[in-house]
């Protein structure tokens, strides 16, 4: 059988999907990923991107942070894509149950979907180190090209955005290990699951349908039912689930 059809038919009988998604859910929007050969690691700044989006970094070389995340990580004039918002239609369907994504764009909310785990935080949220007060992502790009954004109360503005050397939020990982084990399907999309602990998430999930969904082969090809590598947003928009 045709693996479109093989997953349409397969979704369309499901009653709990759960989607994990990576950053090749949003390259179809125009978001680099940072893995692939013209990825955000394959670029030459001052210092890797690695270093950059440390914890340490963010508060040893704040103005050489937002150099970086001003050019590279908060555009928003970036759109959801066909996944995005086949996603949010299949939630409103009753279909997708949840949402556990790697990415930090809020794509998914922004399409229409409710139930998002954001693994590693968001843009959208953000917090003065001093005393705590909310900005949007709005109220951040302000401050591009002027500068460290800045508290009222004087205090530095971080991105609720989980840096390396920083832990995942214990809420988030508990609610998004919750969905996967409860889920008949899981769609693995968009990821090259070798960021841990965020990939070791799917070895919760203990239903009948793996499906998997990424440009390039990965190391769990082998224990999907459905591996098609092509776009994600691609392959979604030929599924119409009723």
């Amino acid at each position: 059988m045709d693996k479109i059809k093989q997953l349409q038919e397969i979704l369309q009988n499901s009653k709990n999907i759960v989607f994990f998604g990576g950053a090749g859910v949003s390259t179809e929007s125009g978001i680099p990923d940072f893995r692939s050969a013209d990825g955000l690691y394959h670029q030459k700044y001052d210092y890797p991107p690695e270093q950059i989006l440390s914890h340490d970094f963010f508060f040893d070389k704040t103005k050489e942070f937002y150099k970086f995340y001003f050019d590279k990580m908060l555009d928003l004039s970036i759109k959801p894509n066909a996944a995005h918002k086949q996603l949010a239609k299949w939630e409103k369907l009753g279909k997708v149950k949840a949402i556990v994504t790697q990415n930090i764009d809020g794509l998914h909310q922004l399409a229409g979907s409710k139930m998002v785990y954001e693994l590693h935080g968001t843009v959208h949220k953000n917090r003065c180190t001093k005393c705590n007060k909310f900005y949007s992502a709005e109220d951040i790009i302000k401050f591009k090209g002027k500068g460290i954004p800045t508290c009222s109360c004087g205090g530095i503005i971080k991105p609720e955005v989980v840096l390396y050397n920083e832990g995942l939020d214990g809420a988030t990982i508990n609610g998004a290990v919750q969905a996967i084990a409860n889920a008949d399907t899981l769609i693995v999309a968009g990821t090259s699951l070798t960021v841990y602990p965020a990939a070791g998430l799917i070895d919760y999930f203990r239903g009948k349908h793996l499906i998997l969904i990424n440009r390039d082969k990965t190391g769990r090809d082998v224990q999907a039912e459905i591996v098609i590598h092509e776009p994600v947003g691609e392959t979604l928009a030929k599924i119409n689930l009723k």
